[in-house]
């Protein structure tokens, strides 16, 4: 049986990751400059998906600590160290 190359595993994955890289600045510096490609369904779908769950995760902690103020200051009567 033969031996795997981890060494050539280890630099797909290394490109690979680099690949991704790469694309994300570009797609970064399209959107910074407003000429780039218009989103796809798919992309416009994962980024709606996305937004979505970070809310729903936003309103559990909110649901979760009922008693902190949302405007994120401290309560009144409490110490603020500093």
């Amino acid at each position: 049986m033969a031996t795997p190359n981890y060494g050539y595993e280890k630099r797909q994955k290394e490109l690979a990751k680099k690949k991704k890289k790469e694309e994300k600045l570009k797609q970064k510096a399209d959107r910074k400059t407003g000429d780039g490609p218009e989103l796809t369904p798919n992309e416009a779908a994962e980024q709606a998906a996305e937004y979505a769950a970070q809310q729903a995760a936003v309103a559990l902690v909110e649901v979760a600590t009922p008693d902190q103020p949302s405007t994120g200051s401290p309560a009144a009567g409490a110490v603020v160290p500093g």
